[in-house]
């Protein structure tokens, strides 16, 4: 039977993981065939850059694959099957604010959590539905696979503004997670494991691990994670490295469920600020390392004009945006983590809220897997985390300064209500060209 072939926009086009994850879509058309592969950003000059390496590599790996990268809306997402969204609104110029400005008043400053979290959520919405709007008007068929931070409260926008959209929320981190756990007990991949997990995104634990046996391994990765956190693998830095191994300290608060590693920041919020440099953030070391690295290797393969000896390697760690792009394409059914509307996937929890639950995916989009009811300690944390994220988009859509504020007031990182309000002040200040005026 011959497949159907995809066409497919990478919306952040201007992205240093934009390069990787061509490569991973080029290396899986024998599972997901593509006819045109599109790049999509506002950035013309940024996009360039990697766009032109990106041409070369299909040429050479895929020359039957149409490539094209633009700045115009009507051509980037016109005739496409799924829209691979990843979007950085500000860039990373900005994120260095959202994490700079908490630091100084010795909150945690991190992109996804905490005060610099919301800076950057309040940000994100106005970009991703920007980008859903133009996805339903020019392809109203086409599915948004959106992997865009901070994914809570990005989703939690698109739940109460496009309702009806055909946009699934997701996110990397849990798997490279599972990769380590699989990694630690001497699997060769996670997908030769099932799990139960439930939470928020970047707040969430695994509460089940079996193989296809039904054999239980959560006991031995507990065993390994008490000991070392979770393997370091090919994170070389030491904000990673620190990243990882402290997910034995949130590991020993729950002794029988393994933890995001995100949720340090929450519960270990002063070690982390000590931990901290705050004059020379994580957002800098992207800019010096990786974001440096590849646009010096894309201009190289344009000046070789071949991308042979390149170092820039497929995503792997993104594989399962190809695997969700298959089991919507396919029908597989494949089940697969989603940030979704809970609608009883928690039966104890706010039906409303965004949670990141094991779903099955098909044609028709997702069916949560149901979790039952969760222990009151993991549901307070959820509580308060998820009343941050739908304070945050409530601020935005009313442009109301008291709902960030509280929004702020409300996050475990912050201390109290004073510091909120200083921090916010400057955060206004900083996100002049990006947020709605707020009153």
């Amino acid at each position: 039977m011959r497949m159907k072939k995809f066409s497919v926009t990478i919306a952040g086009g201007g992205s240093t993981y934009t390069p990787g994850i061509v490569m991973l879509l080029l290396n899986n058309m024998d599972k997901f065939p593509l006819r045109q592969l599109k790049l999509y950003d506002n950035d013309k000059e940024r996009q360039n850059i990697v766009a032109d390496a990106c041409e070369i590599i299909v040429k050479e790996m895929a020359p039957e694959v149409s490539f094209t990268a633009t700045t115009d809306p009507e051509e980037g997402f016109s005739d496409i099957d799924f829209v691979m969204a990843h979007i950085r609104v500000g860039k990373y110029a900005m994120r260095e604010k959202d994490e700079k400005i908490p630091l100084k008043y010795n909150v945690v400053g991190q992109e996804t959590c905490g005060p610099g979290g919301i800076a950057y959520g309040m940000r994100s919405i106005t970009g991703v539905l920007e980008i859903l709007d133009y996805m339903e008007k020019y392809s109203p068929e086409a599915w948004m696979l959106n992997y865009s931070n901070p994914a809570a409260i990005v989703a939690e926008a698109t739940r109460r503004l496009r309702p009806n959209s055909k946009i699934l929320n997701i996110c990397d981190m849990p798997i490279g997670i599972e990769s380590r756990m699989a990694k630690a007990i001497g699997l060769e991949s996670r997908k030769e494991m099932d799990v139960r997990y439930y939470g928020l995104n970047h707040f969430g634990w695994w509460t089940d691990i079996r193989d296809k046996d039904g054999n239980d391994l959560k006991p031995r990765i507990i065993e390994y994670v008490k000991e070392h956190g979770y393997d370091v693998g090919q994170h070389s830095d030491t904000s990673w490295q620190h990243t990882f191994q402290a997910a034995k300290d949130v590991q020993a608060l729950d002794s029988e469920t393994l933890p995001n590693t995100y949720l340090k920041y929450y519960l270990y919020g002063d070690q982390e600020v000590a931990h901290s440099d705050k004059n020379h953030t994580r957002a800098n070391m992207v800019m010096e390392g990786r974001e440096k690295n590849v646009f010096s290797e894309c201009n190289r393969i344009v000046k070789a004009g071949t991308s042979e000896g390149t170092t820039l390697k497929a995503g792997d760690h993104a594989s399962y945006i190809v695997d969700l792009a298959r089991a919507i394409a396919y029908n597989t059914h494949e089940r697969m983590l989603l940030i979704v509307e809970n609608k009883g996937a928690i039966n104890n929890f706010d039906e409303t809220a965004m949670v990141e639950v094991p779903c099955l995916v098909g044609s028709n989009g997702y069916e949560p897997l149901a979790q039952g009811n969760i222990p009151q300690f993991q549901k307070g944390l959820m509580e308060q985390q998820v009343s941050v994220e739908k304070l945050v988009v409530e601020a935005y859509i009313e442009k109301s300064y008291q709902k960030l504020w509280q929004a702020l007031t409300v996050s475990k990182t912050v201390p109290n209500a004073k510091v909120a309000k200083q921090i916010l002040d400057e955060l206004i200040e900083a996100n002049k060209e990006f947020w709605p005026e707020l009153h």
